[in-house]
């Protein structure tokens, strides 16, 4: 079945306005059937409890204070702490049975009979189950004292401090804001009990699962969940008969005229784009650092290795686990992103034979820029965390605290800047080719891929901490899974499909065509695919089914992405020993084969309606994110890099990179498949037999087989920081033997480049 590359055009830009006109609609729902916040909580005689202030305060030393990257809100967040919402509604449900107990019975609730305690349960059931019309919330005398309870349980937490819990003295800084932070929480946990108006379940859907709230999963999770298992077995036959029967190109396998690396003339803009891989280098040596610290706080909450007792330094308190957290995410996407953007840098001059007016000193420019924005947005957040940018300008200059948004709006702004002056820089790398191709040519596509990364970016200035927590998860879900699952992906094929043909393995036309249709395939998944992430959140109940078709047919296009890497390894070996880029080539392929592992299988199961319930938040979700996020992207990432150096390098040895993707290999096999998917399984386990927020509790992490398996992470987090030291030393001594630059006029024509003009 042979389809013309105008024809995948215009089906192409039908879904994205499907997209568009779809997830427009949801942000219409979002605003309008958010769970409302109250002018005020009011205590059966009419006295307030907190008021919407006191609750929209709260949600900003939530945010201020790096809440979400030490525990969860809602099930987002980090999961070395307590779920907000989970641990409120816990403690809510257990001091009204405290005070029901006493009040009836005159005793403590694990003093009584089965009969008084059922009673007693029946009591709270009933009052947690009480509708909302509107106007102030009206608490029972139960649920005001409990709610004063949580209060001072979270001031004696998150004020005073828990080493034991891993919470250093002053994460919050005042009781006040400690105790607005917990009508936050608990505001979210009466989302979670209360049923929507006109419904039958909770503005969450019933999660989390907390039987003694009487919260159990809807029908709507398990019907949903068989539906989303047969669409799984006719997605994964669709995606095999479609790319068996559509008319797609492979690489060549047969003797062909690939460009020797020192045939290749460099050009300066080459060179500057080079230097994006050492920066990169050094912030993937401190991401896998801090990594294997917070690996370790799950062991000792407080120290490390005893170290901080010899020292006299207290570890916790200079480096608490939110900060450690932060710094982590944000560095692990600022590495990947600094060598996707240093690659499409590098790549124009390979098919284009041409360097414009002072790109190299353009280049070099937006790498010093992104530099300042990085280490200012890093800087912020540790400032904004420790209390030093107070006032209004915390979340602007400081730290903005939303999972994987964590830098402050400035530096954001400065960010988005950057992929747009990126993209400036690349279009003039590529205008001679821009000229002469189709709008759905090679080099827009490069084009079209890295402008979704920016125009998602801009989901993130659509909130402020005063917007309702359930619009702001709406929007931050645009950037962070539309970025993962969609513009991410899309930029995967399209860089391949260019480095393909800069190699001259493929036609330009044949990668065109390959390019689009998987971008197709990826945009018509992956956007609405979003939608399993508002299933608990409090947005409506329409995105069960909506999240639960569009996640499963997210197999699509990651069954091409592995089918292409098994072909690009079939064409591996038929090249030969002598082909020049093996190593890149090896990365591309491993990329494809953890896409589908952890986006593909990982992603799937733990996005079933049914098992999301009771997952939501664990180590599942730790071992989907690891597998897909570094195993996918990041080895698509240092395989660029590996192809940059390779052409720019005078005395080349692969020797050490070998070994460093070996040890990246295998040290995140033994970290997901050893240690964090059984500690998932057991938290799953937890959840179904007693309740979610006894799975994300420190007495379920205290367990000595619980235990046992975070050691085991520890030979695997080995293999991963020794590879990415390996990786950073070998880079920095590969730079030492650069090639020279030639002078513009001097370049001649590279062999892609001749082909892209017979090709035209």
């Amino acid at each position: 079945m042979k389809i013309r590359r105008r024809t995948i055009a215009r089906v192409l830009v039908a879904v994205f306005v499907f997209n568009l006109v779809v997830m427009g609609a949801g942000a219409y729902l979002a605003y309008e059937q958010a769970p409302p916040i109250p002018e005020r909580v009011e205590g059966p005689d009419g006295e307030t409890i907190s008021t919407e202030r006191d609750i929209q305060a709260g949600k900003a030393v939530f945010q201020r204070d790096g809440m979400m990257n030490h525990g969860s809100i809602l099930g987002n967040g980090a999961y070395f702490g307590e779920d907000y919402t989970a641990d409120a509604l816990d403690l809510k449900t257990e001091y009204m049975k405290a005070y029901y107990a006493r009040e009836r019975y005159g005793g403590a609730y694990e003093s009584l009979s089965a009969e008084e305690r059922a009673a007693v349960d029946s009591l709270v059931e009933t009052d947690l189950d009480q509708g909302y019309d509107g106007g102030p919330i009206e608490y029972s005398a139960a649920e005001a004292w409990a709610h004063q309870q949580v209060r001072e349980t979270y001031v004696e937490r998150y004020h005073d401090g828990a080493p034991e819990r891993g919470v250093p003295a002053g994460m919050i800084s005042s009781e006040e804001e400690a105790r607005d932070f917990a009508d936050f929480a608990l505001w979210t946990a009466w989302a979670a009990h209360t049923e929507r108006p006109g419904s039958t379940h909770t503005y969450t859907n019933d999660w989390p699962y907390a039987p003694d709230a009487g919260n159990e999963p809807t029908g709507a999770s398990m019907t949903w969940s068989v539906v989303a298992m047969i669409l799984l077995v006719g997605a994964a036959g669709l995606g095999i008969w479609l790319y068996r029967s559509v008319d797609l190109p492979e690489p060549e396998r047969e003797a062909i005229d690939v460009p020797r690396p020192g045939d290749i003339d460099l050009v300066p803009s080459q060179m500057a784009a080079l230097s994006f891989v050492p920066v990169a280098a050094l912030l993937f040596c401190a991401q896998v650092l801090l990594g294997g610290l917070l690996a370790h706080f799950y062991v000792e909450r407080a120290a490390f290795f005893g170290l901080g007792e010899l020292l006299g330094v207290n570890v916790l308190q200079i480096l608490p686990f939110a900060l450690a957290k932060t710094w982590h995410i944000d560095l692990g996407v600022l590495w990947i992103a600094t060598l996707w953007l240093g690659a499409g840098l590098f790549l124009p001059a390979l098919l284009t034979g041409y360097e414009p007016e002072n790109q190299g000193r353009y280049v070099y420019g937006l790498l010093g820029a992104l530099v300042v924005v990085a280490v200012g947005g890093l800087a912020g957040i540790w400032l904004g965390a420790q209390g030093y940018i107070d006032g209004p300008l915390w979340w602007i200059l400081g730290n903005e605290g939303l999972e994987y948004l964590e830098v402050g709006k400035l530096w954001q702004a400065g960010l988005l800047l950057g992929f747009l002056a990126w993209a400036a820089l690349v279009a003039r790398g590529f205008r001679p080719l821009l000229k002469r191709e189709e709008r759905y040519g090679l080099a827009h596509m490069i084009l079209y891929a890295g402008g979704s990364i920016a125009l998602l970016f801009v989901a993130g200035f659509l909130y402020t901490p005063t917007t309702n927590i359930v619009v702001t998860e709406f929007w931050r879900w645009w950037v962070v899974h539309m970025w993962v699952e969609g513009a991410f992906e899309f930029f995967i094929v399209a860089i391949v499909g260019i480095t393909l043909v800069s190699m001259n393995l493929l036609q330009r036309k044949s990668a065109e065509k390959a390019v689009m249709f998987e971008a197709l395939l990826v945009m018509s998944t992956g956007v609405i695919g979003v939608s399993h992430h508002y299933w608990w959140v409090g947005l409506p109940d329409l995105w069960v089914p909506i999240g639960s078709a569009f996640s499963t047919l997210e197999l699509l296009p990651l069954v091409f992405i592995l089918f292409e890497a098994l072909n690009e390894y079939r064409s591996l070996v038929g090249q030969g020993e002598a082909f020049p880029y093996t190593l890149p080539f090896m990365f591309i392929i491993a990329s494809g084969v953890w896409n589908f592992v952890g986006a593909g299988v990982l992603g799937f199961f733990i996005n079933l309606p049914l098992v999301n319930y009771y997952e939501h938040g664990t180590y599942l979700t730790v071992g989907h994110a690891h597998a897909a996020m570094f195993g996918a992207f990041g080895f698509l990432a240092i395989g660029m890099a590996t192809y940059m150096l390779r052409i720019a390098t005078r005395e080349w040895s692969g020797r050490r990179l070998r070994w460093a993707f070996w040890l990246w290999n295998a040290g995140l096999t033994l970290m997901v498949f050893v240690s964090v998917l059984p500690v998932g399984f057991l938290q799953l386990e937890t959840a179904f037999t007693a309740s979610y927020d006894a799975a994300r509790s420190l007495a379920f992490y205290q367990r000595d087989v619980v235990q046992l398996l975070f050691w085991a992470r520890m030979p695997g987090d080995t293999m991963l920081i020794a590879g990415t030291l390996l990786f950073a030393y070998d880079v920095l001594d590969k730079l030492r033997s650069r090639r020279e630059v030639t002078a513009p006029e001097d370049l001649r024509l590279p062999g892609p480049a001749q082909s892209l003009r017979s090709d035209d």
